[in-house]
């Protein structure tokens, strides 16, 4: 039986013009996914006549006669616009037409929307989200990326909790590592939260690291890495402003004089096969982890590549029951006798 998705395809910077075209692109590569189009059926369906695509038994159209702007806020566009694109697309995932959903629209008005329609698989109070973050050793999965900026130490746990029902449903790795994002590894550094949050990820069944520092992300220390919504959303856009950084100066470089350029010319076989090893385009796509039923936010400047990754992100949450290892790990735990745990199940 195939998998099916939904696709917000009216948001994001460049709306049909990646969404449509990335569908597309991703039915060609894998022939046992359907997928459903979400928006304006006028705006849509002259994308397909662009790209010589007709809809089919894979590739559906759903109408949905609002979109949600890039800079609305969520409480308006949760409760003034019940036929948004975004909505309609979540709402396929909960009523079962979809197991995943994709969009690149506004972030906040995702996170509210996908909570109040799918709710939170019991035992998680928060939904959090992940990306991947490529590393010396391959890559690393880090939340939460900015969804809850003030955390309990409980949460924590349960972010790591999620995080390696992650790894473990997409990597195949039974016992995945995590580590704790400190100012030092030693048990004593941290404010007190932090603190808490290791003693209960010391204690929960998990593959625990302990402690780690910013050098260890990529470093590949840890295949998850756990910490707030704060210090995980600055740790993303400080990697973002330094890779732009250096690209600038490498390029600043090649630039200089004809010595410099000629230099360039002779090793761009190295800079192109670097570049595809750091491209953040085959990265794209943010997990909402903790509800019941898979939501990915995709990068609002994603590209048609980009956004493609997104679909295969969710695809591959589906595939390797995602859901399900976060509801076994959660109970597992739940039959602990830490209180901590306890009083935030619901």
């Amino acid at each position: 039986m195939n998998i099916t998705v939904a696709i917000d395809c009216m948001g994001g910077d460049h709306g049909t013009h990646v969404t449509v075209s990335s569908a597309v692109d991703y039915l060609q590569l894998d022939t046992e996914t359907d997928i459903i189009l979400v928006g304006i059926p006028d705006v849509i369906e002259a994308e397909l006549r662009v790209l010589k695509t007709e809809l089919s038994p894979r590739l559906r159209l759903h109408p949905a006669s609002e979109v949600v702007g890039m800079d609305e806020p969520p409480a308006l566009a949760l409760r003034g616009k019940k036929d948004s694109s975004m909505r309609v697309a979540i709402n396929l995932v909960k009523s079962g037409e979809a197991q995943a959903c994709i969009s690149a629209g506004n972030t906040g008005a995702l996170l509210a929307t996908s909570r109040f329609v799918l709710k939170t698989i019991p035992g998680i109070d928060r939904p959090a989200l992940a990306v991947v973050l490529p590393t010396i050793k391959g890559h690393t999965y880090i939340l939460d990326l900015g969804a809850n900026v003030d955390c309990t130490p409980q949460q924590l746990l349960q972010f790591g909790v999620m995080g390696a029902s992650l790894v473990s449903s997409v990597e195949n790795k039974k016992t995945p590592s995590v580590g704790l994002l400190n100012i030092g590894e030693e048990s004593i550094k941290g404010n007190e939260i932090v603190k808490q949050a290791a003693d209960l990820l010391h204690d929960s069944g998990l593959n625990f690291y302990g402690n780690i520092e910013g050098d260890d992300i990529y470093k590949g220390t840890t295949d998850v890495v756990v910490c707030d919504g704060f210090v995980g959303n600055v740790t993303l856009k400080t990697s973002e402003g330094l890779a732009q950084m250096l690209a600038t100066y490498l390029r600043e470089e090649f630039n200089r004089n004809l010595l410099t350029k000629f230099a360039g010319i002779v090793a761009m076989p190295v800079i192109n096969a670097f570049k595809r090893r750091v491209d953040h385009r085959q990265y794209n796509g943010a997990s909402l982890l903790g509800l019941r039923g898979i939501v990915i936010k995709s990068h609002g400047s994603a590209d048609r590549l980009a956004f493609c990754s997104a679909i295969k992100r969710a695809v591959d949450e589906v595939r390797g029951g995602m859901l399900r290892h976060i509801s076994e790990r959660v109970a597992e735990l739940s039959t602990r006798t830490k209180p901590q745990l306890k009083e935030n199940i619901k």
